[in-house]
């Protein structure tokens, strides 16, 4: 059962979306994927299962990889978001270059999960190892690519010492 809107009331928030300041009426019960994409247009964030499961979803809060489909945008008010139109650090910037020239993406659905949940973990201190990479992955899923391309991109941005 979907939550009616008009019962939940609504509420203001004020959050940093990709670095611009964002102040929003909206029903309390919009999660911030829905609200990133229908409010302010930011459809690089994809919805697929909207359970949480596939990371399709995949967004950055205050810097940790969040699920934007599981997290309510009040949840967010007062933080720093970024989306994948927003990862342009140079660490998000040398992920991009390496999905292109690794051919790390097909249909592209769940790459902005996939360069998310990447920045956190090499961010983090990823090991440099395929089994390392993998193991940061596994909450993202990919239909199209088989992995390996997207384990050889994060292998170069991090130097991994068995990127083919």
């Amino acid at each position: 059962m979907t939550p009616d809107p008009e019962a939940a009331g609504t509420v203001r928030v004020q959050m940093a979306v990709n670095g611009r300041p964002v102040n929003a009426e909206i029903p309390a019960c919009t999660n911030l994927a829905d609200f990133l994409r229908g409010e302010l247009g930011l459809t690089g964030t994809h919805l697929g299962c909207e359970h949480g499961v596939c990371g399709a979803c995949t967004l950055m809060v205050d810097g940790a990889a969040v699920r934007g489909c599981l997290m309510l945008a009040v949840q967010a008010d007062g933080a720093e978001v970024t989306t994948v139109e927003g990862l342009d650090d140079p660490l998000g910037r040398a992920l991009r270059e390496a999905f292109v020239a690794r051919n790390a993406l097909q249909c592209g659905f769940c790459t902005p999960g996939m360069l998310a949940t990447l920045r956190e973990a090499i961010g983090a201190g990823l090991v440099p190892e395929r089994a390392a990479v993998r193991a940061a992955l596994s909450g993202n899923f990919c239909r199209c690519t088989g992995y390996e391309a997207i384990v050889d991109a994060a292998l170069d941005v991090i130097g991994g010492r068995d990127a083919r």
